[in-house]
């Protein structure tokens, strides 16, 4: 298939005076929410320029052209979907973040909270992925073609940031869509689940599915693809597969009989957020070391709804940790802090934030200590600007001396780290034990206490235990 369709660029700034230089590009193939879209992030967001991606197909061909606009003097680019409408002031964020990317959790129609649609991107990293050559994989991995502009931000990213900064917004996605859009999505949906946590996702999703027009048709769709696409499909016969899509849903939802939808208006869109009201959240604190699962322990949280900050590196977040007073800027966007930011300062903390609870992981010792011995010396991306580096070592340095008593890795020493470290949180919470949850996440303990002590209600997806995404194998 030839690429199609056009970016166009509106007339105008829409920027607050003194913003931070921000630009939008909307990704549109028709979506009936295009306008609604719009409209809103022109409001909440407040972009200096907006480029429109109109029906440009492929996916693959709609990522190079989208990638080949230059933003000027833009700082970072909110890259959004059509079918994405914002209806939180995202301005204060994009103001302060300074990360290089930043994915945002929405509220999908079909499959709750989950982060896809809207990508927060630094101006160096759309640039990285412009260059970024994914012919090398092409050819074996699944991974260029069911997600091309994901791949290319991967393989950019990593370059430059370690990992993936995640944070919600009152966003909605896939509501009011057409329905063969929905089949589009869900037949591509299928495809993406096939290893087995995206797999055991997508089953949880449909088991809260109701009996109404759009689960139908999405049911039908991923019916469609687990019966017409084999898993050993080549990524050659993959690609026609997708590019095949549009038609295939257009002439099996007519096959339905569905009556047509009315053009959406605002007050569906505010209708539909009732579902979702606004929350105060307390604050969450990941007092645990660096080794005994704080990672897995944020990627629960975010399960959960809580979205701490991985890499508080701000000029403001840098001067709280010098200064060890807990007054990090970045808890004025996120719902806590872990490990290195937040151990230290675990008196401070408590004394700003009335009501935050505080969760220390723990694991076998001697797991801990060749965890420890790995991570040890761990630095930030070379390609990063100099000032994330310079904070990320200066965060370092200050974690062991204040807390490891020393820069070299010493196992001894450590070893009465160790020790030392969870008597002093368990004796700070001693006369409020209701306020400290002891979690082995290594040891197999997870969403059985953890969601009870949050509040919150067990997930139906597996407790996360995040190790090494398999991407950064790939060679650089």
């Amino acid at each position: 298939m030839s690429a199609s369709g056009r970016i166009r660029t509106l007339p105008g700034d829409f920027s607050p005076p003194g913003g931070r230089p921000v630009d939008l590009v909307l990704r549109t193939v028709g979506e009936r929410t295009t306008e609604l879209a719009l409209r809103l992030a022109l409001e909440n967001i407040r972009p200096n320029r907006v480029h429109i991606a109109e029906n440009i197909r492929p996916l693959s061909a709609a990522v190079d052209r989208i990638l080949a606009i230059d933003h000027h003097e833009a700082s970072h680019v909110v890259h959004l979907d059509a079918d994405c409408l914002v209806l939180e002031d995202m301005r204060p964020f994009l103001d302060a973040n300074e990360l290089a990317y930043t994915d945002c959790f929405v509220h999908d129609r079909f499959r709750g909270r989950v982060h896809c649609g809207v990508h927060i991107t630094r101006a160096d990293l759309v640039r990285g992925m412009r260059r970024a050559d994914v012919g090398a994989f092409a050819r074996d991995w699944l991974g260029p073609v069911l997600r091309p502009e994901a791949f290319r931000r991967h393989l950019a990213r990593r370059e430059l940031q370690p990992g993936v900064q995640l944070k919600g917004f009152r966003i909605l996605h896939d509501h009011l869509q057409d329905h063969a859009d929905i089949y589009a999505k869900y037949a591509l949906r299928e495809l993406r689940s096939r290893d087995e946590g995206s797999r055991a996702r997508l089953e949880a999703a449909m088991a809260q599915w109701g009996d109404g027009p759009d689960f139908t048709v999405a049911r039908e769709a991923v019916r469609h693809s687990r019966e017409r696409v084999p898993h050993d499909v080549t990524p050659d016969q993959l690609a026609a597969r997708i590019e095949e899509l549009p038609a295939v849903a257009a002439r099996e939802t007519a096959a339905l009989g569905l009556p047509p939808l009315p053009p959406p208006a605002m007050a569906d869109v505010y209708a539909a957020a009732e579902a979702f009201p606004r929350e105060e959240r307390a604050k969450v604190f990941g007092l645990g070391l660096p080794g005994t699962g704080t990672r897995s322990l944020t990627t629960a949280l975010h399960e959960l709804g809580f979205d701490l900050a991985s890499f508080p590196f701000g000029a403001g977040d840098a001067a709280a940790l010098r200064r060890g007073d807990g007054r990090f800027p970045a808890l004025r966007h996120y719902d806590g802090l872990a490990d290195v930011f937040a151990l230290p300062h675990l008196a401070e903390l408590d004394a700003l934030h009335p009501g935050a609870r505080f969760v220390l992981t723990v694991r076998d010792k001697e797991g801990w200590l060749r965890a420890a011995e790995r991570l040890w010396d761990t630095g930030w991306p070379e390609g990063a600007p100099a000032a994330e580096r310079a904070a990320q070592r200066e965060a370092r340095r200050l974690f062991q001396e204040r807390v490891c008593g020393g820069h070299g890795f010493d196992r001894e020493r450590l070893a009465q780290v160790y020790d030392a470290q969870a008597a002093r949180v368990r004796a700070y919470f001693a006369r409020r034990p209701g306020d400290l949850l002891v979690l082995d996440v290594c040891g197999g303990e997870g969403w059985e206490k953890l969601a009870p002590f949050l509040g919150r209600r067990t997930p139906a997806v597996p407790f996360p235990h995040t190790r090494t995404n398999p991407l950064d194998l790939l060679p650089r």
